[in-house]
This record gives C-alpha cells, structure tokens and sequence, in this order.
C-alpha cells in the first residue's frame, strides 16, 4: 500500500481501524467519525430539501419476510442468517423492502403520489473475505438507501430530478465530471420483455433529459429492473461506481403495494431505488484518496488547532477554542509541553487546515495569529477570524 492508500491514512490520520479478527467490521475513532457525520448530516439536509423523508427501519428480520422480497431465493449466500429457536432470521443486506412495508401502512391515494423515503440503512453483508478492501468493501456498512414510490408518468421527471440532485453533490464533493452507464436486462431476470422494454427507455431519456449519454453496459441490469449507474473519477483519473438508480415493478407486486387510482381501482406503484454515495464508508475512502488526505476545510474532522505559544497563554487559547467551537467551528487544543514548532508540524501531519496561535500580544489584543498550511499567515480580530472560518465551512468549497 502506498502511502495515499485510504487503508494506510486512515491508520495514520486516527480515523478508524479494521481488527483480524473482525473482518470487514469497521471501528470508527473520533476523528473518523466526525468526517462520518459531517458527510451524514450534508446529504441529509439535501435529501430533506429535494422532498424526502427520512425513515428507519429493523436490521434484523425474519426469512419469511426475506422469501416473500425474494432475496432469500437469490441473495441468501451473502447474508447473515441466523435461527433463534423457532424462528429463522437474517440481517439485512438492504433496506428497499422495509420501505415497501412502510408505504403499505394505511391506505394510499393517487393525490399522495410520488411518495419519497430516504434511509442512513444499517446493511450487512458476508462478503468473501477476499473482496473486502479497507472501508470501501466492508460486511457492514451504512447505505443511503432511498425509494420513490409513484405511476409511470412520474418515472421520467423524478428520475430526472434525482439526477440533478446527484449530479450537484457530487459538484460540490469536489467531482465536476462523472461517468454514467445504462444496464441493461440480464439474461436471468424477473418481468416480460415489454416491461423491460419500457424501463430501459424511461432510464435512458432521463439521463438524456440531464444532458448525459449513458454508455450501454448489456446485460448488467438487477433481476427486477435495469439501472443507472453512476461513476465518480477522481484526481488520479480512477474511476469509482458510487451511485445507482434502479426501475422495480418487481417488488411492489412481491410485497402487495398498492394506491388507489383516480377510478377508484386499486393499482401497482412502481418502485424507483437509488443511491448517491452507495455506501458512506466508501464514499470517505474515496474523498481521502482524491484529496490525499488533505480534506477541504468544510470535510476536515479538526477544521482548526488551537496553538498556546506557552502555558502562560493556554487560558486565552482556551476562550479561543470555545468561542470557534460555540460558532459551529470543528476546534481541537494543541497546548502539550512540545514546542511550538512541534506542535505545528503535528497539526500538520494531522492534517488540519488552520492553526491559531495566540500569544502575549493576541491575549493582550483580543486577536489570533491564523496560520495555514502553506505556511501563510494573518493576525486578526478573534471575531473576524470567527468570520472568516464560518465561510470556509460552507459545503462544496474547496481551499
């Protein structure tokens, strides 16, 4: 492994860690986990904003619930099973047929439709040890699961939409360019060819809609329906799959989901799955490979270190700390008993953005001394340097 392997940063930046003997489960150090939840929290409110609600679901669940999905049939030699007596169990590998069950609580109208959940889905999945790699292929992971529930003439547009929504956070991740492909039917699939026929069309005019020309990947498809696959390339022309959209007419009929059509007849929804990271494990593996360990501000799991140039400092350096973190700045104390330049060059390979130095003159002044990591350097007010850093921290912007 080189040393901008995602494996061999995260051990050296403290981000998490892989025991042997608990292979592909990851453990997520404090600094891991708040890159964890600042990527969490982004695509939350983004989801929020495009129309979804967010829901949670069981992670464990009974076979007979895994049969009626079809998952059992054709996914059961990668899950986790389990028979706790007089009942057969199994983790879930995903969460799409747990949302099918939330849609069927109650009884759905035309007017309500498209309906939009959106899950953080605790997945496990028993992956061959020889395909798991770092906290990119894990057994467990977090998904960002979501379905749309609508009819046929919603299918362009909220594909569309989610599209553009895709297209967007990627923008904003640091991914101006991503590659799009369209898989087709396998030759063991689920629905009649006309079905087929259809979905592959509406998947392929709403890519076109959005100004991409999907490459054709025959025979790629899912057993209930063909999908968009998105790929993300990075700053060593890598390419990484990260996003899907899925067409299922499949599973709706499997779970019994219906809506009441305008006539008053009971009718089928179609079912759209899709995912923007795929996995949040993989998608931060990715963004720390891209950005070589240095995460843009807005990323950063320490976005500025405080530096006492001595102890007779490390009271003011304290009211620094909290008033960066009470204005929603990611603060951490660098005031042990090494020397200041020590202490730099730790922030350093820590990977920190910016360092506040606060000494004699900025406890006297009310000020700090912003220092960058190319070594630039600012003395300003506490309240501008507040300013300032605010700014940074806005998603998608990229020092």
């Amino acid at each position: 492994m080189d040393d901008l392997d995602h494996r061999n940063l995260g051990v050296k930046l403290k981000l998490w860690h892989i025991q042997d003997d608990a292979p592909g489960m990851v453990f997520w150090h404090p600094r891991g986990h708040a890159i964890y939840r600042v990527l969490e929290d982004y695509l939350r409110r983004k989801m929020r904003q495009a129309g979804y609600a967010e829901v949670r679901t069981p992670q464990l669940l009974p076979k007979e619930f895994w049969d009626r999905s079809g998952h059992w049939e054709k996914f059961r030699e990668h899950m986790f099973r389990l028979d706790d007596g007089e009942l057969a169990m199994a983790l879930k590998p995903m969460s799409c047929p747990c949302h099918v069950q939330i849609f069927n609580k109650g009884l759905r109208s035309w007017r309500e439709l498209p309906i939009r959940y959106a899950e953080f889905g605790a997945c496990h999945r028993n992956e061959p040890s020889g395909a798991l790699h770092g906290i990119m292929r894990t057994r467990a992971f977090e998904q960002d699961d979501a379905h749309v529930f609508c009819r046929e003439e919603d299918v362009e547009r909220e594909v569309a939409s989610f599209i553009a929504l895709l297209g967007e956070i990627y923008r904003e991740l640091g991914f101006p360019d991503f590659e799009v492909a369209l898989a087709t039917r396998p030759a063991v699939r689920a629905g009649d060819d006309a079905t087929w026929d259809w979905s592959e069309a509406k998947l392929g005019d709403a890519a076109r809609l959005c100004g991409l020309v999907p490459q054709i990947n025959s025979g790629e498809g899912a057993l209930y329906g063909p999908k968009l696959e998105f790929a993300l390339r990075d700053r060593l022309g890598r390419s990484w799959q990260c996003g899907t959209v899925q067409l299922d007419g499949v599973l709706p009929q499997r779970l019994d989901a219906s809506y009441i059509a305008p006539d008053g007849s009971r009718a089928r929804p179609l079912m759209i799955h899709h995912a923007i990271f795929g996995s949040l494990g993989r998608m931060i593996a990715i963004l720390l490979e891209h950005h070589g360990g240095v995460l843009p501000f807005w990323l950063s799991p320490d976005q500025v270190a405080v530096a006492p140039i001595s102890k007779d400092h490390a009271g003011y350096g304290a009211v620094v700390l909290a008033a960066f973190e009470d204005a929603g700045i990611r603060t951490v104390a660098y005031d042990g008993a090494d020397t200041l330049s020590r202490r730099i060059l730790a922030a350093h390979d820590m990977a920190v953005p910016a360092m506040a130095i606060v000494g004699s003159r900025e406890m006297r002044d009310g000020r700090v001394n912003l220092r960058e990591r190319d070594g630039s350097q600012a003395d300003v007010p506490l309240a501008e340097a507040i300013s300032n850093l605010q700014a940074r921290a806005q998603p998608g912007l990229h020092d």
